[in-house]
């Protein structure tokens, strides 16, 4: 007896390697299936500007490295003896303006040279709710000021597909052979409300379809309905009772290999894998015969693996082993 339906995702027609770049933008679970590219070695920038949210701020962000913008002093203000930048995250902040200012520029100015050389970007929207200042338009994070500072309001489908259609104009004309994938963020943003954060998530649905519908160069990922519809369980969520956990997370993980990977990265991603699990294993006795000849075949296979692959960064793993063999 079936006590759930399972979902598959349809298989992308082209798919990801490791020779590919992949720039993510997003919400906070594009970090996380960032953090799985970056485990397997793929080559990755995340969230240049920091966790974002909303169409708006993605677009904004996107079209800024395209055209490589540089901020000034007078891009940021002071809250509380903190410097920051309504279009960057938290991390971004700093009690000294220029420190905040190069950490910000120097961001913009990798994403701008990542992203000319991009194969794929993964967006991932989480919600078509907006906060704006009145001289300063849609802001990116609220840095922690009071909610009555800012304006609240519900994004159209149509005002999304227009924004998001004339990023992805500029993007093309910058990069022509750059994909995209969209997915929706599964994390539900109840502080919105239950209603309020359904309609907000219909729009965002309603946004990428026709995006992916009306341009060839774009994929639909569906995390988000792997979360509601195939999981929908309370046991898949933390304790928030908002954001997937560990378990779901995984499970879209392994469902996005499947559909976003092609064969042969997977085959390379197992041979990885089993590099990373080595370099984490704690040894009883470093010195002992065994874990020397333990550490000798992992780092044969570290060599190996960048002569064959040489776009693989294989850095870390070869100076671990070499570490360990020198003890």
């Amino acid at each position: 007896m079936d006590f759930r339906l399972e979902m598959q995702p349809r298989d992308f027609e082209a798919k990801l390697l490791h020779d590919h770049r992949l720039l993510l933008i997003g919400s906070c679970f594009t970090e996380q299936i960032g953090a799985k590219l970056d485990y397997h070695l793929f080559s990755t920038l995340q969230n240049p500007n920091g966790i974002l949210f909303n169409p708006v701020s993605i677009a904004q962000a996107v079209t800024g490295y395209v055209h490589h913008r540089q901020y000034t002093e007078q891009d940021l203000f002071c809250q509380q003896d903190i410097w920051g930048s309504w279009d960057h995250h938290t991390r971004f902040s700093h009690t000294d303006p220029q420190l905040c200012l190069e950490a910000i520029n120097t961001s913009q100015s990798n994403a701008h040279l990542f992203l000319k050389k991009a194969d794929w970007m993964l967006i991932t929207l989480g919600s078509s709710f907006v906060y704006e200042l009145p001289d300063k338009g849609v802001v990116a994070n609220c840095h922690k000021v009071p909610t009555d500072k800012f304006s609240k309001r519900l994004l159209s489908s149509s005002e999304i597909i227009r924004l998001l259609q004339q990023m992805m104009d500029e993007l093309t004309a910058f990069n022509p052979s750059i994909k995209i994938i969209f997915t929706i963020s599964p994390v539900r943003h109840l502080r919105d409300g239950f209603v309020e954060n359904n309609q907000s998530k219909a729009r965002l649905i309603t946004a990428v379809h026709e995006l992916v519908h009306q341009n060839s160069n774009a994929f639909y990922f569906p995390a988000y309905e792997l979360i509601i519809d195939d999981l929908r369980d309370y046991r898949f969520y933390a304790e928030d009772m908002v954001h997937p956990n560990y378990l779901a997370t995984q499970y879209v993980w392994e469902k996005f290999i499947t559909a976003c990977i092609d064969e042969k990265a997977v085959a390379l991603m197992k041979e990885i894998a089993s590099i990373q699990i080595a370099k984490s294993h704690k040894p009883f006795n470093p010195l002992s015969m065994q874990h020397q000849q333990f550490i000798e075949t992992y780092g044969q296979k570290c060599k190996q693996l960048a002569a064959a692959y040489p776009y693989i960064d294989l850095t870390d793993a070869l100076e671990f082993f070499e570490k360990g063999r020198q003890r």
